[in-house]
C-alpha cells in the first residue's frame, strides 16, 4: 500500500480469525486438557510442543504464537495459549463406533511426550455420534448420573446435547454431542463452544474458593466496626481518638490485603461468568420435555457460586469506603486534638518567654546598677589620688556628683546593645 499503516493493524486485523472454527466430520472424539500456566510456564510449553513436533517431522508453534494445529497420524492437535492456561485438544476418528471405549487413559499416553504445562484443571472427553432415529442413544445416556444430567437441542434442533457436568471414574467431564443434520462446520462450531463452556465454567469457579476465604475475615471486620463507630461518637482526648485510629488502621490494612489478593480472580471470574453467557447463548439450546437444559442447569448450580463471588467483592467495596470515611473522620479530629495541644504548647511557650523577658530585664536593671557601682568605686579611687596629690578635690561629694551621670551613661549603653541585638541582622 501507499499508505502508511499503522504498526499494530496486521495483528489487529488477524486478532478476529485467530480462532476459527474447524469442519469436524462425525464420528469424532475429542480429549480436551486446560492445564493454568503463567508466561513463563506457557513460552516453556510452546517450546516444548515445538521440539516435540520437530522430532516427528511437523511443525510446531512459531515464537510468540497463540495457537497451533498439528495432524498426527491417527489423531489431530489443537493448542491454545490463553492469559493464565494453555489448552491441549486432541481429535480422534471414533472407529469402534462405541462411546467412551477405549478409556481415555489409553488415548492420552501421547500427553506424556510433553510436558506438563502446569495444573491440569479441565479434562473433557467429548463424543460427536449420529443420532440414533433423531435421539442420543439409551446406552449413551446410561453414561451420565440422572441427578445432574443436562440436556438439550442446539443449533435449531440440528443437535442433541448432554452432559452431566460430572469426572468419570478416570478423571474426565463426559460430554455428548448427537448429530442429527450438522455440517461439518456447524459441527466444529458446536464442539469448540462445548468445550468453551466446560474450561470457562471451571475456570470461573477458581474464585468461590478465594471468597469463601475471604468471607469469615469480612464478617469479622464488619462485626468489629460498629462497635469503633459507636466508641468514635464518645470517645474525647488525644490518646483514645489516636487509639480508635490504629484500630481502623489495622482493619482497613487487612482488608485491602485481601482486596488486592482477590483482585485478579474475581476480575477473571467476572469475565469468564460473561463468556459463559455468550457461549450459552450461541448454542441456540432449545429445551427438550423432561429435561434439564444447559442453561437452565447451570443458572441453578453455577450462578449461585458466581453471585458469592460478586456478593464478597462489593462487600469488600462497602467495606472500604466506610473504614476510609471513618478513619478520616477520626484523623480529622485526631488533627483538631493536635492543633490544640499545639496551641496550648505554644501558649505555655509565651509565657515562659514572657517570664524571661521580665527576668532578663531584672538581670538589666541589676547589671546596670552594678556596673554603675562599680564605674562609681573607679570614679572614687581617682579623685582621692587627685585630692592625694594637692588638688582642693573633694572624693566623697565629687563621686555622689558623678553617680547620677554614670547611671544614665550605663542605663543608655546597656539599652543601646539590647536594641541593637533586637533588629534584624544585629550583633
Amino acid at each position: 500500500m501507499r499508505l502508511q499503516e499503522h504498526p499494530l493493524r496486521a495483528r489487529v486485523l488477524a486478532e478476529v480469525h485467530a480462532r476459527p472454527f474447524t469442519p469436524v466430520k462425525t464420528p469424532r472424539r475429542f480429549l480436551h486438557y486446560a492445564f493454568l500456566t503463567d508466561g513463563e510456564a506457557a513460552a516453556a510449553d510452546r517450546e516444548a510442543l515445538a521440539a516435540y513436533c520437530g522430532g516427528l517431522g511437523l511443525p510446531g508453534p512459531a515464537p510468540g504464537a497463540k495457537q497451533h494445529r498439528a495432524i498426527f497420524s491417527g489423531a489431530v492437535l489443537r493448542w491454545e495459549s490463553h492469559s493464565e492456561f494453555t489448552t491441549y485438544t486432541w481429535e480422534y476418528g471414533d472407529g469402534q463406533g462405541v462411546p467412551f471405549q477405549p478409556q481415555p487413559d489409553a488415548l492420552d499416553t501421547v500427553m506424556e511426550a510433553v510436558p506438563q504445562p502446569g495444573p491440569l484443571l479441565v479434562a473433557v472427553d467429548l463424543h460427536l455420534l449420529p443420532a440414533d432415529k433423531g435421539e442420543v442413544p439409551p446406552d449413551v445416556m446410561a453414561a451420565f448420573s440422572p441427578a445432574s444430567l443436562a440436556m438439550a437441542e442446539a443449533e435449531g434442533g440440528a443437535a442433541v446435547i448432554a452432559t452431566d457436568f460430572q469426572a468419570d471414574p478416570h478423571g474426565y467431564v463426559r460430554i455428548v454431542v448427537a448429530d442429527r443434520s450438522l455440517s461439518r462446520l456447524a459441527a466444529g462450531a458446536l464442539v469448540q463452544r462445548l468445550l468453551e463452556v466446560e474450561t470457562y465454567r471451571t475456570l470461573a469457579l477458581l474464585g468461590l474458593p478465594e471468597a469463601q476465604a475471604l468471607g469469615p475475615a469480612i464478617r469479622r471486620i464488619e462485626t468489629a466496626l460498629p462497635p469503633l463507630m459507636e466508641a468514635m461518637r464518645t470517645s474525647e482526648g488525644f490518646a483514645e481518638n489516636h487509639a480508635l485510629l490504629d484500630r481502623l488502621i489495622a482493619l482497613a490494612a487487612e482488608l485491602e490485603a485481601g482486596a488486592a489478593r482477590a483482585l485478579f480472580r474475581f476480575g477473571a471470574t467476572r469475565a469468564y461468568d460473561e463468556l459463559i453467557r455468550l457461549r450459552l447463548a450461541s448454542l441456540g439450546e432449545k429445551a427438550i420435555p423432561g429435561h434439564t437444559s444447559w442453561s437452565v442447569f447451570l443458572a441453578r448450580r453455577f450462578n449461585p457460586a458466581i453471585r458469592t463471588c460478586t456478593t464478597i467483592g462489593e462487600r469488600q467495596d462497602i467495606l472500604s469506603r466506610k473504614l476510609s470515611r471513618a478513619a478520616q473522620m477520626l484523623r480529622t479530629r485526631v488533627d483538631i486534638e493536635l492543633e490544640r495541644q499545639n496551641q496550648a504548647q505554644l501558649q505555655a511557650m509565651n509565657e515562659r518567654v514572657k517570664l524571661q523577658l521580665r527576668l532578663q530585664q531584672t538581670v538589666e536593671g541589676l547589671s546596670v546598677a552594678a556596673i554603675t557601682y562599680y564605674v562609681a568605686s573607679l570614679v572614687h579611687h581617682m579623685l582621692e589620688g587627685v585630692h592625694h596629690l594637692g588638688l582642693p578635690v573633694d572624693a566623697t561629694v565629687g563621686t555622689a556628683l558623678a553617680v547620677p551621670l554614670i547611671l544614665v551613661g550605663v542605663a543608655w549603653t546597656v539599652r543601646r546593645i539590647r536594641r541593637q541585638h533586637a533588629e534584624p541582622g544585629g550583633h
